[in-house]
């Protein structure tokens, strides 16, 4: 198994990864409103939406972490390819 097969093969899990970690906030989030609740009868609504944020909020640094972790893998793959093409010549 060469170097550009790791690369690739670290790459595409990293990117597995993020479009897990991104479609499950998606899942977690989907019920989040954006509204504020001002009526006293809606305080049942709002604990709801607190909740969903904290899980929501939970989410974004893993949801972070895994994007700068294909950002990164795929600026070492293009790099790779770029020395190489160099490295031809």
């Amino acid at each position: 198994m060469g170097i550009v097969s790791i690369l690739w093969a670290v790459w595409g899990v990293s990117f597995v990864f993020m479009a897990g970690v991104t479609i499950f906030a998606a899942r977690v989030g989907r019920n989040e409103e954006a509204q504020i609740c001002l009526a006293e009868s809606s305080n049942r609504v709002k604990s709801d939406q607190d909740a969903i944020l904290a899980r929501v909020n939970k989410i974004r640094p893993v949801k972070k972490i895994a994007l700068v972790l294909v950002g990164m893998m795929t600026v070492i793959v293009v790099a790779y390819y770029l020395y190489d093409i160099f490295h031809q010549f």
